[in-house]
């Protein structure tokens, strides 16, 4: 049985298994493959969804897509690939629960991903929250709402200010679309909360570069600083995050605030595994290099058996004329690279040739809170409530399985009409914390109780 080991179950990943499972149908059924996909989570997240998430328009399981729900011929193993050892044809596999093994393969599929770019700011790893996974978006969307309900019972002053204070730092497309849409379901809330003024918002987007969105042109970026300020939000650029101890922000620029919640969106590195813990060739970022048609290596010095796609992969992107060119590494690219690499390999196997990856880029999309949001595609650049539309419309189409996508229509159409649900959650993130507590008789030590009482602090 030839074995074939996917390395994360992201887009490109989860997309490779699906393809994989419909190319190698016959030699699935007949035992002469066997597929194994290594991921720690059960799901692949979708992360378009994920600004969404954080404002209460897209339900959290929604934006996730269960592996074992529509990876029906595939092997699935919890955990992570601590080293992939080529030479030895082995991943080295750490489970969540038992010792780590070692997992021989004869083909393995590279598609772990990004990690989170973290730099070595005080305070961030303390009061930080990321925003590249499920629960990451939902802790933010919890954090707001619990916030806006001890800000009411506060008279005003710096603990309330505080409350009332968002920071995030990084504006690409994740910081930008999460601060758009945070931004706007604080505004949402105002009219349930009569005890708060909308003066009272104070929401911070800091970036380091003179611009936000790259990937546009400078004329749409301006407008949508001129949009995200219309709003009530302040954008600092060219400016840097200095410290966060204890919750206060301190910019390059000598300002300094306390804020209740800082969100880190500073762009994307490496995935260490991929980095530093392979004998595959990477370059000098850290990503797995690959041939035009995915496979591992280069022309001259190929490597066997051995295929990458993702965002840890240095795509050559065919379709710009500039030479050297690499793949965006975004959701765009990460299916459509997943989808051409289960076509290669399958080809690879049964003996035909291989295609190169190919996708010149539809154009680039942002939503900036409810009805409003940015396309441009080359020279046409749509704003507002058209954009807006677009955006979902396309991720709708874009979004795997078509139960995910009648899952989140739905939850859509419901908004349209009752409005975005602004229940918070934050408990469940303790969810013994008030058990415990009732458990806890009157005269327990003052240890015990001090326990408890951080345990309640850490849901608020």
């Amino acid at each position: 049985m030839r074995r074939i080991v996917i390395v994360g179950g992201g887009y490109a990943g989860f997309t490779t298994a699906r393809e994989l499972e419909k190319g190698l149908r016959r030699e699935l059924r007949r035992g002469e493959v066997e597929l194994v996909l290594v991921d720690p989570r059960p799901y692949m997240t979708y992360q378009p969804f994920l600004p969404e998430v954080v404002a209460g328009s897209v339900e959290a399981r929604h934006a996730a897509v269960a592996h074992r729900r529509h990876l029906r011929r595939t092997r699935l193993v919890d955990g992570s690939v601590v080293r992939v050892e080529h030479a030895d044809r082995v991943v080295v596999v750490r489970p969540r629960s038992g010792e780590t093994y070692r997992l021989p393969y004869d083909t393995v599929v590279v598609t772990a991903g990004a990690v989170t770019r973290v730099f070595p700011v005080p305070g961030v790893a303390e009061h930080a929250i990321g925003m590249k996974h499920v629960e990451e978006a939902v802790a933010i969307r919890d954090r707001l709402l619990t916030s806006f309900d001890r800000a009411a019972s506060l008279p005003r002053g710096p603990e309330r200010e505080r409350l009332l204070t968002v920071t995030f730092v990084g504006g690409g497309f994740s910081g930008v679309e999460g601060f758009g849409e945070l931004l706007s379901l604080a505004h949402d809330l105002l009219p349930r909360y009569p005890e708060i003024d909308a003066t009272e918002l104070r929401f911070h987007l800091v970036e380091l570069s003179d611009r936000i969105l790259p990937e546009v042109t400078d004329r749409p970026g301006r407008w949508v600083v001129e949009q995200l300020e219309r709003r009530g939000g302040r954008v600092h650029l060219g400016t840097g995050l200095e410290s966060a101890v204890d919750g206060v922000v301190r910019l390059s620029t000598g300002e300094e605030f306390a804020s209740g919640l800082l969100v880190w969106t500073a762009g994307n590195a490496a995935n260490p595994v991929v980095a530093t813990h392979t004998d595959l060739p990477v370059d000098r970022r850290g990503y797995v290099v690959v041939r035009p048609d995915l496979r591992v290596g280069t022309d001259d010095e190929p490597v066997d058996d051995a295929w990458a796609a993702g965002d840890g992969a240095a795509v050559p992107d065919l379709a710009v004329a500039r030479p050297g060119a690499l793949a965006v590494p975004n959701a765009q690219h990460a299916v459509r690279q997943g989808r051409r690499l289960a076509r290669n390999l399958v080809a690879s196997l049964h003996g035909r040739p291989t295609r190169p990856y190919v996708h010149g880029s539809l154009g680039v999309i942002a939503t900036l809170g409810l009805g409003s949001g940015i396309f441009q595609s080359r020279g046409i650049v749509v704003r507002g409530r058209l954009a807006w539309l677009v955006h979902r419309g396309y991720h709708l189409l874009a979004v795997p399985t078509w139960e995910r996508k009648a899952r989140v229509l739905a939850v859509w159409l419901t908004a349209a009409v009752f409005g975005r649900d602004v229940v918070s959650l934050a408990s469940v993130q303790t969810p013994r914390a008030a058990f415990a507590a009732a458990t806890t008789p009157d005269d327990a030590p003052d240890d015990v109780r001090a326990a408890q009482d951080d345990a309640q602090e850490a849901v608020a």
